[in-house]
């Protein structure tokens, strides 16, 4: 008799169960699969959006970058930091001074460098008599000069902040994080950041860097 009882209690206790679960009331249906649909959505969270800033070119004077051919992000990635800069039409200063003091081919040999390279404007903000005292002086001042923007290893977005020592034996600091960084001396602004060539990463500044003293 205890075991009927207790039969009878499992299976009024499994009804309800059974019933919510394989209900009939289409409101009910669609209120349970509801919460399945919201889960299954796709969502990008701050370290996948962080991780694919730093695979990409970041900066507002990206857009000037040409948008296909030789000069584009793409272009450039093909070619060694020398030559994919002699492409793009943001540097064709810092091309003009690299040839000039002869390191295109010790820039597109080098295996694994960083290179902050100012635009034609930044040179253009120069004084008169420094741009012309380094053009006249391409083995010494101007040398030094462009040395001071090149360090060694390709350095990544989440790691070019701190103190690096220049091929030029200088040292530059980079201040920031994210997509916003400064460099000193000189105070440049990185305007176009983590730009790749086949054997450096750039960093596209708004001033030269000279080196002090």
């Amino acid at each position: 008799m205890r075991s009927t009882r207790m039969k009878v209690a499992a299976l009024a206790l499994a009804l309800p169960l059974t019933l919510a679960a394989c209900g009939t009331d289409t409101g009910d249906t669609d209120a349970a699969a509801a919460p399945a649909t919201t889960s299954a959505a796709p969502s990008t969270s701050p370290s996948e959006t962080e991780s694919a800033s730093m695979d990409s070119p970041f900066g507002a004077a990206c857009s000037a970058v040409p948008a296909d051919g030789a000069g584009s992000f793409d272009g450039m990635s093909k070619e060694p930091v020398a030559t994919a800069a002699s492409n793009n039409p943001l540097l064709s200063t810092l091309v003009t001074a690299v040839t000039e003091a002869g390191l295109g081919d010790t820039l597109n040999s080098a295996d694994g460098i960083t290179v902050f390279a100012p635009t034609n404007d930044a040179f253009d903000a120069l004084p008169k008599e420094t741009m012309d005292a380094a053009m006249a002086d391409p083995k010494g001042l101007l040398t030094d000069v462009l040395t001071n923007h090149v360090v060694s290893g390709r350095l990544a977005p989440d790691q070019v902040a701190g103190e690096h020592e220049t091929l030029g034996g200088g040292k530059i600091t980079v201040a920031g994080s994210g997509e916003e960084f400064t460099v000193t001396p000189g105070d440049a602004s990185v305007i176009c950041g983590n730009v790749q060539t086949a054997n450096a990463t750039v960093y596209i500044i708004d001033k030269v860097l000279v080196p002090e003293g």
